[in-house]
């Protein structure tokens, strides 16, 4: 048996099918001529934004060193004012040693004096007085100001 022979199909199209794709190609065309100018834009777009996330990133980058650099003026503050704290209550350890010390003398003194009135006071009883008098003490108000000398 033979086989038909096929033949081929005529590549040629028909005018109207010529012209319809070249409609087509023409529409096509201009797609991807618009296409071109908006992907440029977007395109600009997405280096603007690129541009800013990294101004961003740099703006991070420095408020970290400066974080990290106040984070180092702190803990030199800190170290000052450690040594500062120690300083005055070593002062004032010694201040309240000098008061102290200072008051026991001045309470010394006064019951020195106490005696002494005492003894005064009892002669002055013998003598006929019967009236027992401690004199009073004139002691002026605290100020605020010079706390030591107001103790004494």
């Amino acid at each position: 048996m033979q086989t038909p022979s096929k033949e081929p199909e005529s590549s040629s199209m028909t005018h109207e099918e010529e012209e319809e794709m070249l409609h087509d190609i023409s529409k096509l065309q201009e797609q991807v001529q618009q296409m071109s100018p908006s992907q440029k834009l977007i395109e600009a777009k997405i280096n603007g934004v690129e541009s800013k996330i990294n101004g961003v990133e740099s703006n991070i980058n420095g408020m970290e060193s400066n974080i990290k650099g106040m984070e180092a003026n702190m803990d030199d503050s800190k170290t000052d004012l450690k040594r500062d704290m120690a300083d005055l209550k070593t002062d004032l350890t010694n201040f309240l040693q000098e008061i102290l010390t200072n008051g026991e003398k001045v309470v010394k003194e006064t019951q020195d004096v106490r005696k002494s009135n005492v003894n005064h006071d009892s002669i002055d009883s013998n003598v006929g007085s019967k009236t027992h008098h401690i004199p009073k003490i004139d002691m002026r108000k605290f100020d605020g100001k010079d706390p030591a000398t107001w103790i004494l």
